[in-house]
């Protein structure tokens, strides 16, 4: 394991183990810390030439400490799309703070998020009687925007389109529903 990939499993980790004494804090606006858990679906697009953009799933987890701000992190995956006489896949994991606002009597919510994320994409091709093997990995900036409806006090779905801003350059739209506690 490296160094990010230490730190993003250390900040879920004490996220996870945070959410019992964060959720007794209760906010003058009476608001207490929820935590919450979501799956999503979509599509990554990449900058790469003869690849078809990969079928995007993955999970997520956050804590919002009250109704506007909050922490997150999630691990996207692909399936294998075409490349070449080949294929390839992406997969990016990442943490985030998150920001939301909530539209005035209405379930429905913009939500915003900034942090880091660690992408990396493989592809194995043929070229004649040659098989090619090759990766591209990077951390940097991401950040995303997406819009959320609150069904119920416990449950939730939102649209995302999110940006990892680095060499591999993958950009990110899905669709998810997530718990909350």
């Amino acid at each position: 394991m490296n160094t990010l990939q230490k730190t993003l499993f250390a900040l879920a980790a004490g996220s996870l183990l945070t959410v019992s004494a964060q959720a007794a804090t209760s906010y003058s606006n009476g608001y207490t810390g929820q935590p919450y858990v979501g799956v999503k679906v979509g599509q990554f697009d990449l900058d790469i030439d003869n690849a078809d953009d990969p079928t995007a799933y993955g999970v997520y987890g956050g804590y919002n400490f009250d109704p506007n701000f909050g922490i997150e992190a999630e691990y996207v995956g692909s399936d294998d799309a075409d490349y070449r006489n080949g294929d390839l896949d992406a997969k990016t994991y990442g943490a985030y703070g998150t920001a939301r606002y909530q539209f005035p009597n209405t379930g429905l919510y913009a939500k915003g998020k900034l942090g880091v994320a660690k992408t990396k994409v493989e592809g194995d091709y043929t070229v004649g009687p040659l098989k090619v093997s090759n990766s591209a990995s990077d951390t940097g900036i991401a950040g995303g925007v997406g819009l959320g409806y609150s069904v119920n006090p416990n449950f939730g779905v939102e649209a995302e389109y999110a940006m990892m801003d680095s060499d591999v350059d993958a950009k990110l739209m899905t669709v998810g529903a997530h718990l909350k506690f």
